[in-house]
């Protein structure tokens, strides 16, 4: 009996869904993504809360407000994006958020001091950020994400639909311009982060994060005067134990 490669089938689903709904309206990805496509799958987005979270996760609560949310809590969180997820949780009426955190005994050992984000920012994403959410993401078999190709050069060929290590991410807003996203803000009349109005165009943890100047990458002041432009949680293999 001739066995099925499933990381090959998901490739080639992706592939062939991205073409079919590169033009599509992302509302109209997230109810497909919800309701057809992967029927018997378990599906989960993924959001930091950040600068542009509000539109995909009001999008995603017009169709079914009892999608699983995860979002990672890394411990160096502004404090203003913990009282942002509370005010949208409960603007939006979400049902099911899932805020997960680093195990306390892997992060005392990685990082003792709390300022292993100085000395090796990449090291402190892993423990921080990617262990926690592969762990959150064991199971899920759709992730939906909030990127976007305008946000970063890195970014810029991103498909609707990809797949990684066994799942397939489902982006879709990939298509979507500022202007497209201030739109929706100001049509649905949602909350701004309150950083945003500090110039914090992408907001990850406090001590990697700057405001940008008016016309720089909206995620110039992530990492700012390092090489590294992406946290490692969408760039790495996933397993339970993480792994870069």
């Amino acid at each position: 009996m001739t066995m099925i490669d499933f990381t090959d089938y998901k490739a080639a689903k992706a592939q062939i869904l991205s073409a079919e709904f590169e033009d599509a309206d992302p509302r109209d990805v997230l109810r497909a993504a919800f309701k057809t496509l992967f029927v018997g799958e378990r599906v989960a987005l993924v959001t930091s809360f950040g600068a542009e979270s509000a539109v995909l996760l009001h999008m995603a609560a017009q169709v079914d407000r009892t999608i699983p949310v995860v979002s990672v809590d890394t411990g160096k969180l502004f404090g203003e994006t913990r009282r942002y997820r509370r005010k949208l949780v409960e603007r939006l009426g979400l049902t099911n958020l899932r805020v997960v955190e680093p195990e306390p005994e892997p992060l005392a050992q990685a990082d003792p001091k709390g300022v292993l984000w100085h000395q090796d920012a990449d090291a402190c994403c892993h423990v921080r950020k990617v262990v926690p959410l592969a762990r959150a993401l064991d199971g899920v078999d759709v992730w939906l994400s909030g990127r976007k190709r305008y946000q970063a050069s890195s970014r810029e060929r991103l498909p609707m639909f990809e797949a990684e290590e066994g799942r397939i991410k489902v982006n879709p807003l990939a298509n979507w311009t500022r202007d497209d996203l201030d739109g929706y803000f100001d049509a649905h009349d949602l909350p701004r982060h309150p950083l945003e109005a500090d110039g914090y165009l992408s907001i990850g943890c406090q001590p990697c994060t700057e405001p940008v100047a008016p016309g720089e990458d909206p995620r110039a002041g992530r990492w700012r005067g390092q090489a590294k432009t992406e946290c490692g949680i969408h760039t790495v293999l996933y397993s339970q134990g993480g792994g870069i």
